[in-house]
């Protein structure tokens, strides 16, 4: 652990370092024009001409990662980015958590190609993860805003940063690119894409379309992981601009892994998991449960482990974009799009025994299958015009959708003897509905904004948005709840500025403020007591969460080097906290709550230095400070939580990313490092401390020459995830969040992975 916590620091000292020196050598022979298109921003570029933190991650660096892995996982290289996942690829989505300068995943705000993602949350209520809305391979570039992001980004749920993931332009020439990856735990990956070209005879029409398809086996326990996906997408030049459609459909069924905890690792061990395919103890478990009798060993208690558990999703994402000026000095786009979804999220529950059990000659199991389904249809339209008035640049532009979500809780029999259905199947034929309701979300936001640039080295911009979000409901089985909530606000502001102080270095600043818009769900938000009561409270008395957040940096570019350093401060309030009322695995209402604010201050430091034309060098360190700035206050007015002072869960202090990487004659590679601080998942951080934590992964790989045409786009590549085989906890609040955990006994994290290995041979035609 030292020595790679040694690596990563003496990268970033490195990077940093080297930028003063390396100045004066070649201030005098690279020129501004040149330096903007030299090799050190072939896969990261640091927000040069921005008045925000941003970067903006390439494909190249996407490729590096083993096949199939989430630009997700790639992206935690960068300043003020957490990202955990209980799997190498950081695509295994109950497990996937995403955190940016203390806000988490569902405070972020995510987009592909413009089209809102929702908050990416585990259970869908609004949108779609990135690993199912665009197989990897197609994924052009991501960009990162770590504060709230440009007035324009489609989301109300971006109060931290907000992720922007851009999908490759089809190509002007013919070509057809297979990829086929193998590895750890039996897995495989096969990929292909045929690009037309641009075909004259459809005024220059150019498309693509691909498929993936990947399974692995679980790295632990029994059951595996698979997703298939297919994508379209096509581009028609209409004189200066274009018509672009697209159409994406991914089909994804993946095995759980069990939530632990620190208590049951110590007594288990960190490779327990569920008893697939060990059905007669799991059984025996239920019926022990039943019967009020002893567990059978090992089990302390009957959520120890289940038979299984599953995510199955199928989504269909699609839409067009129209790129037109309208004059030389107005410019329109506009996107429409819709989004099914049909999902369901299941576990086999020891709680309720399937109908008949116990009684004489009855087959039935003493546990069932239960389920959480979801149904989503959403549409919506996003338009915008950019009007060049000179030294005036003016944006406005809107974003209206309407989601109908539909969700339940079902329960499905089994039978004692063996199981008979398959966990990653679509379940039919409940026998129970213990609940289903109907929600409708009318989201229509809008933003006006200038871009003034006041001389050739000063720009200062300054704009608004209003968001305004509808959420109502309707009962189909279960307590009656009926009712709309409204998250409102008309006058949202952003300024910021970027001032060129010299050829290579320029500072900026910025203040934002936003509003994270209430959700629509049985099992999170306004709706999640599922009490009219409750609701009828809530709408009266609760407010949504908001955000303002200031930053200020510089940012040093020239031939070889460029860097970045920010400081921000975030008053984030009306935070929304919801009681549990049981075990996060059971899915019992909770009742939301305004519980205080949190105040968060830090630095980011990042920097790419290119050693040798094919050397370089990257590094990045974060300080983060994020504390709850109040107590939880129960309804009789005394304190519920102590949370005052205490740090914000999932939030590590520092953070350290180093990477070395070479290209040479053919030959390629990269060793990536990366420190994670110490993390809680209890709001009183009285226990539920995860260690701090030092992880490598290691990439190499050959390019074959053009000689002929075997060998013509021939590329090998081999990926080695946890290099050092670190036994460390990846995701912490799978469970969700407590208040205190001195014992130990939350089940609420997960362990990482071992070291496991990849190799993919790649070829363009």
């Amino acid at each position: 652990m030292k020595k790679h916590l040694l690596l990563s620091a003496a990268s970033i000292a490195l990077v940093l370092a080297a930028a003063p020196a390396f100045a004066a050598e070649t201030a005098a022979t690279a020129t501004p024009a040149e330096a903007a298109t030299t090799e050190v921003d072939a896969v990261l570029v640091i927000g040069q001409g921005q008045s925000r933190q941003v970067q903006t991650l390439k494909d190249d660096a996407i490729a590096l990662e083993a096949a199939g892995t989430s630009p997700l996982k790639a992206i935690d290289k960068l300043p003020g980015v957490t990202f955990q996942s209980a799997d190498a690829f950081g695509a295994y989505e109950w497990s996937t958590r995403i955190s940016i300068r203390g806000f988490n995943q569902n405070q972020l705000g995510f987009t592909l190609d413009g089209v809102p993602l929702g908050d990416m949350s585990y259970g869908n209520h609004n949108g779609l993860h990135i690993s199912r809305a665009i197989a990897a391979e197609n994924i052009g570039r991501v960009e990162l805003a770590q504060g709230a992001g440009a007035l324009g980004v489609a989301s109300t749920s971006n109060l931290g940063g907000t992720l922007q993931f851009f999908s490759r332009a089809p190509s002007e020439t013919f070509g057809a690119q297979t990829n086929v990856t193998a590895g750890s735990d039996s897995m495989y990956r096969v990929f292909g894409r045929i690009d037309t070209g641009a075909i004259a005879s459809f005024g220059g029409l150019r498309a693509y379309a691909s498929i993936a398809d990947q399974k692995t086996d679980k790295w632990k326990g029994g059951g595996e992981q698979k997703q298939r996906q297919y994508d379209i997408k096509a581009v028609l030049p209409l004189g200066e601009g274009d018509l672009t459609a697209f159409y994406s459909r991914s089909e994804r069924r993946e095995q759980d892994y069990q939530d632990l905890s620190f208590e049951m690792i110590k007594r288990l061990g960190r490779n327990w998991d569920n008893t697939q395919p060990n059905w007669a103890l799991a059984v025996a478990a239920a019926k022990a449960y039943q019967a009020g009798t002893a567990l059978p060993a090992p089990f302390a208690t009957v959520d120890d482990a289940y038979y299984a558990g599953a995510g199955i999703r199928d989504d269909n994402l699609y839409g067009a974009t129209l790129n037109l000026p309208v004059t030389d000095k107005v410019k329109l786009n506009a996107t429409a799009y819709g989004h099914t979804n049909e999902g369901q999220g299941l576990w086999y529950t020891p709680y309720v025994a399937s109908p008949g059990y116990g009684t004489a000659g009855s087959t039935a199991a003493p546990l069932s299958i239960r389920t959480t389904e979801y149904d989503i249809d959403r549409k919506g339209l996003i338009g915008g015009l950019t009007i060049d008035l000179g030294a005036h640049e003016v944006t406005t532009g809107f974003w209206t959708e309407k989601n109908d979500f539909n969700q339940a809780r079902r329960y499905y029999a089994e039978t004692a003897a063996a199981p008979t259905r398959d966990p990653l199947d679509f379940q039919s034929n409940p026998f129970f509905t213990q609940w289903q309701y109907s929600f409708e979300t009318k989201t229509t936001t809008g933003y006006l904004a200038d871009a003034w640039t006041i001389n050739d080295a000063l720009k200062v911009n300054f704009g608004f948005k209003a968001i305004k979000v509808e959420n109502s409901v309707k009962t189909v089985v279960g307590s009656p709840l009926a009712g709309t909530i409204e998250s409102k606000d008309s006058f949202l502001p952003q300024v910021g500025f970027v001032y060129k102080a010299t050829p290579d270095v320029e500072v900026f600043g910025g203040y934002t403020e936003n509003m994270g818009a209430y959700v629509s769900a049985a099992t999170a938000g306004p709706f999640g007591s599922q009490n009219q009561a409750a609701v009828n409270y809530i709408a009266k008395t609760l407010e949504p969460e908001s955000s303002k957040t200031i930053e200020f940096g510089a940012r040093y570019r020239n031939e070889r080097f460029q860097g970045v350093a920010a400081v921000y401060h975030v008053a984030f309030d009306n935070r929304l906290l919801a009681a549990s009322t049981a075990a996060p695995i059971l899915g019992l209402p909770a009742v939301l709550s305004n519980v205080g604010s949190v105040e968060t201050k830090g630095l980011e430091l990042a920097g790419t230095y290119k050693l040798t034309d094919a050397w370089s060098v990257y590094g990045a360190y974060t300080y983060n400070d994020s504390t709850y700035q109040d107590d939880v206050i129960n309804g009789a007015g005394a304190i519920s939580v102590h949370t005052k002072d205490k740090t914000v869960v999932n939030t590590p202090k520092n953070i350290f990313k180093g990477e070395i990487s070479f290209d040479q004659a053919g030959f390629f590679g990269k060793l990536g490092v990366a420190y994670t601080g110490e993390r809680y998942y209890t709001y009183e951080n009285i226990g539920g401390l995860a260690p701090s934590t030092t992880v490598a992964d290691l990439t190499l790989g050959y390019r074959f020459g053009d000689d002929n045409a075997w060998t013509k786009g021939l590329e090998v590549q081999a990926n080695i995830t946890n290099l050092t085989d670190k036994d460390y906890i990846s995701t912490i609040g799978s469970g969700g969040f407590a208040a205190n955990d001195a014992s130990g006994t939350a089940q609420t994290v997960l362990t990482a992975p071992p070291r496991q290995f990849f190799i993919s041979v790649k070829k363009a035609f």
